[in-house]
């Protein structure tokens, strides 16, 4: 059985056949880079893993030895990288993107063997099949152990499912060094929390009713509502359970992200609750 062929150099003699005719086949990544390029090489290594992940052929052409297709395609800067489907070019970026933007990238043309999988596993959860999506899970972190995105989301699995340390032993391996994947994999242990709190706290008074309220509705994902009644807590008692309010807020901006529009406005509201 011939082995597949995922890494190739390509030349101006060769661009035709490598590219434009292999793109029929599958979807072909073009990486114009150079020797002398730092980011290039910084590049190189995330693109050839990911082209195992997502099937595609990985075309490097080196500028300095290949002008004529780097000018033909007016390279200016390096990287850059596009993405070629039946012949034609459909997307591309210039500079070195960090791996979790590269995959968003990737996502909008290529299903990789793990987004299969992870459907899958949804699919299953959805029949009732809970086992068997807990078992593709697993089956999926053995094969892709380094995968960040994947152990993000298999700890959200094992936090629904109840199984806390699971959950807590996989986000471990989540080190600072990540940056891309740290901050998140912090609020996803926020998540651990509220899940006991959730199903563990007696509520002996109002602000321990608002904090069990809250941590049941951030695992429901009903961000608003939660933040409404963090905030409340804030504004009764700012040090209530060693600033509990605060920092359930926090951990929902961190899960939602920057960009989400309520991190945006309750960031506001929090700051005009505490100062």
């Amino acid at each position: 059985m011939t082995q597949k062929i995922y890494s190739v150099n390509v030349t101006d003699e060769n661009f035709e056949e490598m590219v434009m005719e292999e793109s029929y086949k599958r979807p072909v990544l073009v990486d114009f880079w150079a020797q002398w390029c730092g980011p290039c090489r910084a590049l190189k290594p995330v693109l050839e893993k990911l082209a195992k992940e997502y099937d595609f052929l990985l075309a490097k052409i080196n500028v300095d030895e290949n002008p004529n297709i780097a000018q033909e395609f007016g390279v200016q800067g390096i990287p850059d990288v596009r993405i070629f489907i039946n012949g034609k070019e459909v997307d591309k970026f210039v500079g070195a993107l960090p791996e979790s933007r590269l995959r968003d990238l990737l996502s909008k043309y290529i299903k990789s063997e793990i987004d299969k999988k992870l459907e899958e596993a949804k699919m299953e959860i959805l029949s009732g099949n809970r086992e068997k999506a807990e078992q593709i899970y697993k089956e999926l972190l053995e094969k892709y152990p380094d995968n960040k995105a994947l152990i993000l989301e298999a700890a959200q699995f094992f936090i629904n499912e109840n199984k806390l340390d699971e959950a807590e032993k996989l986000l471990n391996t989540i080190k600072e060094y990540d940056k891309e994947y740290f901050v998140k994999a912090q609020a996803i242990k926020e998540l651990v929390n509220f899940k006991r709190i959730c199903e563990e706290l007696q509520p002996e008074n109002e602000l321990d009713e608002l904090y069990k309220k809250a941590s049941c509705e951030v695992l429901e994902g009903k961000y608003e509502d939660a933040l409404k009644d963090f905030l409340q807590i804030v504004q009764k008692d700012k040090n209530y359970r060693d600033e509990a309010g605060r920092k359930g807020m926090v951990a929902v901006f961190n899960l939602i992200g920057e960009g989400n529009p309520l991190t945006k406005e309750y960031r506001k509201k929090l700051a005009m609750a505490l100062y």
